[in-house]
């Protein structure tokens, strides 16, 4: 509403330069900006200290943010490309395969989200560097991006020669933008594909 209000007030102005000049002072002085405030540590807690220490911490800065004291400090998030651990540091998990009646393959699930991306249209899903995912994510991380996302857009396939390959299969994105997010050297590039295409969700 704010946001509508000072595109109104700009265009009954003329000024179509300095739009939505008057949206963040707005913000800044309505209800939104002191609930959000008070709330501003409580998810960044839990992820620096844990779910019980985190709870607790959370819930006595709101506390005192209703007895109208806040604590000078921000907690930050970390970037989630950065918490990722390199294979040498963590355990293998084996995952049980999908039963079909409570778990199943990405493939299916895909399929139930009828996602569908036009033929000719260009990839939507581009590598900054074509090297990275072999040389740096595949050797340090055990290439993450073939269990990150959800449904089976990257994976990995041998070559004629032996030597690994990263495959984007992205009529598959169901666009979740879990890899322009977690892909540890931000080397996924995503944009809108065209024409709207996508996962329609149509039993939702």
């Amino acid at each position: 509403m704010l946001a509508a209000e000072a595109a109104f007030d700009a265009l009954c102005k003329d000024r179509s330069s300095d739009l939505l000049e008057a949206y963040e002072p707005s913000v800044r002085s309505s209800w939104i900006d002191k609930e959000l405030r008070m709330v501003r540590n409580a998810q960044p807690a839990v992820a620096h200290f844990g779910g019980l220490l985190g709870t607790l911490y959370a819930g006595f800065d709101i506390w005192l943010g209703q007895l109208g004291i806040r604590l000078p400090w921000t907690l930050k998030h970390k970037a989630d490309n950065t918490t990722l651990r390199r294979k040498s540091e963590a355990k293998k998990i084996d995952y049980p395969k999908p039963d079909g009646v409570l778990t199943f393959d990405r493939l299916t699930s895909v399929f139930l989200s009828n996602t569908n991306h036009e033929e000719d249209q260009p990839v939507h899903l581009t590598l900054k560097d074509a090297t990275v995912p072999v040389d740096v994510n595949l050797a340090l991380y055990d290439g993450p991006e073939q269990r990150y996302c959800p449904a089976g857009v990257y994976e990995f396939v041998e070559e004629p020669n032996g030597k690994p390959r990263l495959q984007i299969n992205a009529q598959n994105c169901v666009h979740c933008k879990t890899c322009d997010i977690k892909d540890p050297t931000q080397n996924i590039n995503w944009v809108t594909p065209e024409g709207g295409g996508g996962p329609n969700y149509p039993n939702m």
